[in-house]
């Protein structure tokens, strides 16, 4: 009689804790492809931003008073006419303070985006773009809050009523006013024009492989051959 035959042993089928095992080489896992890169750092970038938005913002209020300061003033003279109403008029009709005015709250700004985008370079030399994004949307409220500074603390605007009050005939300056309306941006691109140059010159590098070194490979499946 022969030996009854065993049968093979069946194939090993994967359980349950062979579920995943260790990568062969070629393989990444999810952290390698950078999973949650923009977890923990891009909230701190975010709350960095904000806080660049609002202090470049405040910083607007010397502005303000600066532009009050320094803007030239245009000179206007009250008169009563034939009806006895009151009529104000320049008293210098080729004077040229009202184009001071707009290019000094110009040059103002120019100076203001250029400094604080030196201070946020000093600060983070990494940059990114929610710091960029902040500091140009800081320099434009920051703009916004010093043009409104400088209309209060300006002449009044109710020109009729100054006019009355100083007497027929007699100089009085003008409310402040901005007529380029453009100049509020001036602030926000010297800032991103400053800090794009800053960074571009000054800015860390990212490390470049050696020569002759082989560039390892991300990605899921299996490397090339």
């Amino acid at each position: 009689m022969t030996a009854p035959l065993t049968p093979p042993p069946p194939p090993h089928e994967p359980s349950s804790h062979d579920a995943w095992q260790a990568p062969d080489a070629g393989y990444a896992t999810p952290s390698d492809v950078g999973y949650g890169h923009g977890g923990p750092g891009m909230r701190t970038e975010l709350l960095e931003a904000a806080v660049i938005t609002v202090g470049v913002a405040v910083v607007g209020v010397l502005l303000g008073v600066l532009w009050w300061w320094l803007a030239p003033h245009v000179p206007l003279v009250g008169d009563v006419d034939e009806q006895g109403g009151w009529v104000v008029y320049l008293k210098d009709t080729e004077g040229e303070q009202a184009v001071g005015v707009d290019g000094t709250f110009t040059l103002l700004a120019l100076a203001f985006g250029s400094v604080s985008a030196l201070a946020v370079f000093l600060w983070r030399r990494r940059g990114g773009v929610p710091l960029v994004v902040g500091l140009a949307l800081g320099g434009l409220l920051g703009s916004l809050l010093a043009w409104r500074v400088g209309l209060w603390l300006g002449p009044t605007s109710d020109v009729l009523a100054h006019a009355k009050s100083v007497g027929k005939g007699v100089t009085f300056s003008a409310p402040l006013k901005l007529g380029a309306k453009g100049a509020l941006l001036a602030w926000s691109l010297a800032a991103l024009l400053v800090h794009l140059g800053l960074t571009a010159l000054f800015g860390p590098r990212d490390p470049e492989p050696g020569y002759g070194q082989p560039v390892a490979e991300v990605g899921f499946g299996p490397a090339a051959q």
